[in-house]
């Protein structure tokens, strides 16, 4: 993973995008020697909304199996909807 700071990534942005997309690599963006952001090809993005989406399924099926849940209309009726 290469790390750039901000100025060198606004000097030369074409070419950092172009070391993304056609070489998958993953540039930290630093400012003042920490990093703000990062630069991924987008299947490194696709992947990651995959592995959350499935985080987030596992938590949903686990809190659906959990003694004591509230029936969606009591829910509704509390908050009147």
């Amino acid at each position: 993973m290469t790390r750039l700071s901000v100025n060198d990534v606004r000097n030369d942005f074409a070419e950092t995008l172009n070391r993304v997309r056609y070489q998958g690599e993953r540039v930290v963006v630093e400012r003042r020697g920490k990093g703000v952001a990062a630069l991924v090809p987008v299947e490194d993005l696709e992947l990651l909304q995959a592995l959350e989406d499935r985080i987030d399924l596992a938590a949903a099926r686990k809190a659906l199996k959990e003694p004591g849940r509230i029936p969606w209309e009591k829910v509704k009726k509390d908050l009147g909807l």
